[in-house]
């Protein structure tokens, strides 16, 4: 069995094991557990939000199988993630990081609620919650250290921006392309779906405690949906990238800008994660490990995005920087 298989052997067995503790705990000890159930402490410790039995370990499982099933199910859809050190150290550290922090969330729960007739006399937290970070830490950083051993791949980079498209005088051309991340998609439809049937429920049985919950799941769901999928335009203006089904929101670097460009092979572990990372004049929007489009700046920033076909991207983009009135190419 190779580097991968363990990898992935290891992930599941462990993603299975912290399931069924999440699961069969909470079940075990259901005769001796109010209903409903204290869920949240206010900043004096004290319970001051409930939530029914069910509802609260579906969310604790359904968080367990978002970030757990979702980190096994992008090592064994991308096989790139698993060649690069850093992707396998932060795949561990989130797997097992982010399993013991759940895990301890619901003992802390499931300990203050033990054998009280109502939610209102939950036991108050104090420094529970802080050992729980603390585990969860503890797990991370063991998590990446046993991901550690293994092979390092450097990424296939070109680094330079000698590639052109041959273009007749007046002649124009553009360059279109897009990525769409479906995990990230179906992980934004399920916090929508989910924020929606918290607030029924909390319109229904007029459980003001839900609604907080409801409120960022709606919102953490749309902001996932919008920034899940990207669309590059190139042309003799520059770049045009623009996010999500509505194309909304948009961001445009003027070819005045730009000194090359070139394609690199990059996965979300070497930048942080997913999503949109950096700050201005150093930023990455990462939705796959893969090709990705590079652009330099005269400034000396740059700007990073993955795309499909990135290389012919950075070909056209030179093309056209080279051949632009202000002569920005020249570098």
């Amino acid at each position: 069995m190779g580097l991968r298989g363990r990898f992935l052997s290891v992930a599941v067995g462990w993603f299975a094991l912290l399931t069924v503790v999440l699961v069969a705990v909470p079940l075990a000890l259901r005769d001796r557990l109010p209903e409903p159930m204290a869920s949240h402490w206010g900043p004096s410790g004290a319970p001051d939000g409930s939530m029914s039995f069910a509802t609260l370990l579906a969310l604790q499982v359904g968080i367990w199988v978002l970030i757990g099933g979702g980190a096994c199910a992008g090592a064994l859809r991308d096989s790139w993630m698993l060649r690069r050190r850093a992707s396998r150290m932060g795949l561990g550290a989130l797997l097992c990081g982010g399993g013991l922090f759940l895990v301890g969330l619901q003992l802390v729960t499931l300990s203050a609620n033990f054998d009280i007739p109502t939610w209102s006399a939950a036991a108050p937290l104090s420094w529970d919650a802080l050992l729980v970070v603390a585990v969860m830490l503890l797990g991370g950083w063991l998590g990446a250290l046993a991901a550690r051993p293994g092979p390092d791949e450097s990424p296939r980079s070109s680094g330079a921006a000698t590639e052109t498209i041959p273009l007749r005088p007046g002649q124009r051309t553009v360059w279109v392309s897009s990525v769409r991340n479906g995990w990230v998609s179906g992980i934004g439809g399920s916090l929508v779906a989910a924020g929606a049937g918290f607030a029924a429920v909390a319109l229904l049985n007029g459980n003001d405690a839900l609604w907080p919950h409801s409120v960022i799941m709606v919102v953490t769901g749309l902001l996932a949906l919008t920034f899940s999928s990207a669309r590059v335009r190139i042309t003799e203006d520059g770049l045009r990238i623009s996010y999500g089904p509505l194309r909304r929101p948009r961001r445009h670097i003027p070819i005045e800008r730009v000194q090359r460009a070139w394609s690199e092979e990059r996965s979300p572990w070497e930048v942080g994660g997913w999503g949109i990372r950096g700050m201005p004049g150093a930023a990455t929007v990462m939705l796959r490990s893969g090709e990705c489009l590079v652009v330099g700046y005269v400034s000396g920033g740059r700007f990073t995005i993955s795309i499909d076909d990135a290389e012919h991207g950075a070909a056209l983009l030179n093309t056209l920087v080279a051949r632009a009135p202000t002569g920005t190419g020249s570098g």
